[in-house]
């Protein structure tokens, strides 16, 4: 009988092979820093029987600082520079025409800082000192203009000797360090506390902020650049290139606020010349990296810059602003370096309980000599500093970008850049 066949049974592959399916695209890595909102603007208070103080030092130990950073005066800063930011949202600055456009105070303002800008003109520097550090007749224009200062106050309608002496002092501070000759954020933000004081004062009110953006600190930008480039002012502290400008924050918070829903120039548009050259006299944050492209020895944003650089491949402006108020806030009012030099008047008031000058026994910083010291605190550790440079907790001494880009023009490499062999 003969053997029926049976084939062999072929197994069910489709329960073998695993079911294919689309790849998940991965959540964007979160941050772990909160978008900072825009804090309410407190009013103006009431100044009718107010006492005024010369603004002094208080941020001398991390205790202070974090006394400061859960203030109502941090809150006060914090909603007055982010105000400022979101009064220009997609605002080009040829949005105001001219100085007709804006109110007495601010055509005040704009005189005094021309006035300042005069007596740069009217102090040319000592050549030679032959330096790419701070050139030291910098002192001297410093002393003009805390000389010229009571007069420009009073243009602003300020006739108390001691809210003169209040507010001027921030004004005074701004211009950079006149012991180490540098400039950094922390004087820009000097600045704006004074432009605070004003509208702490009410001379200034919200329906200028757009103003004081747009025309007053597009004047200091340009008179602080005359300034750096006059005097060789160093870059206040030692980020170098891992900052975003030496000198320089709030043009690139103010800069991304401009752009924030802009049509067609994209945050890589600041690698194209002609968007530059085009759309820089509009656009703050573009005109800043015109400005740094021109200080720099060498070409490209990657080698002299490589934070804008980074920044340039966000998807959008709104990405950009987001990270530039993250950074104000983690790199300017977190940074105990930076905000060590903050001045506490009666108009911007510290907590009482912090530090003062006299109780550490050192002098005004001001009053500080060359080759003096001031006592501060890194990672909890009271030190001395020189005051000609920082320790390395705090930066070390760094030349002039500025200084060495003009050093290379007189030694012959021409007008252009030199790039990089392999760039």
């Amino acid at each position: 009988m003969a053997t029926q066949y049976s084939p062999a049974r072929i197994p069910n592959l489709r329960d073998k092979i695993p079911k294919l399916e689309p790849r998940r695209k991965r959540p964007p890595p979160s941050n772990p820093l909160p978008l900072p909102e825009t804090p309410s603007l407190p009013s103006p208070p009431d100044t009718s029987s107010h006492s005024f103080q010369v603004p002094t030092r208080r941020i001398l130990s991390t205790r202070d600082h974090e006394l400061f950073l859960s203030s109502p005066t941090y809150t006060l800063v914090l909603a007055f520079v982010f105000s400022l930011s979101d009064a220009v949202i997609d605002t080009p600055i040829s949005n105001i025409k001219s100085d007709d456009d804006c109110s007495p105070a601010v055509k005040s303002i704009l005189s005094i800082l021309d006035e300042a800008e005069a007596l740069v003109q009217a102090t040319p520097p000592d050549d030679s000192e032959g330096s790419r550090f701070g050139n030291k007749i910098f002192r001297t224009f410093l002393d003009k203009a805390k000389a010229a200062s009571p007069a420009w106050h009073q243009k602003l309608g300020l006739t108390s000797q001691e809210a003169i002496a209040e507010v001027e002092t921030y004004l005074n501070h701004s211009f950079g360090n006149r012991t180490r000759i540098d400039y950094g954020s922390g004087h820009e933000l000097n600045f704006i506390i004074w432009l605070l004081c004003l509208y702490q004062l009410r001379i200034l009110d919200k329906a200028d902020f757009k103003a004081l953006v747009l025309k007053v600190f597009i004047r200091y930008l340009a008179l602080m650049q005359t300034i750096q480039s006059t005097y060789y002012l160093e870059p206040a502290g030692s980020h170098g290139v891992w900052g975003l400008d030496d000198y320089q924050f709030l043009p690139f918070l103010f800069g991304a606020s401009q752009l924030l829903h802009h049509p067609f120039i994209t945050p890589l548009a600041i690698h194209q010349e002609l968007t530059l050259e085009e759309f820089g006299d509009d656009y703050m944050y573009l005109g800043q990296v015109s400005f740094v492209n021109s200080t720099k020895t060498v070409k490209g944003l990657r080698w002299h810059s490589p934070m804008l650089d980074d920044i340039s491949s966000a998807k959008s402006w709104t990405k950009v602003e987001g990270g530039m108020r993250r950074m104000f806030v983690a790199e300017v009012l977190r940074k105990l370096p930076v905000m060590q030099h903050f001045l506490f008047g009666s108009l911007v008031p510290a907590v009482e309980s912090m530090s003062t000058e006299t109780d550490l026994g050192i002098s005004n910083e001001e009053e500080e000599t060359e080759g003096g010291g001031v006592v501060v605190e890194h990672d909890g550790v009271k030190h001395v500093h020189s005051a000609i440079g920082w320790g390395d907790c705090c930066g070390i001494k760094v030349p002039s970008a500025i200084a060495a880009a003009q050093a290379a023009k007189k030694n012959g490499a021409g007008e252009t850049l030199r790039r990089i062999p392999f760039d």
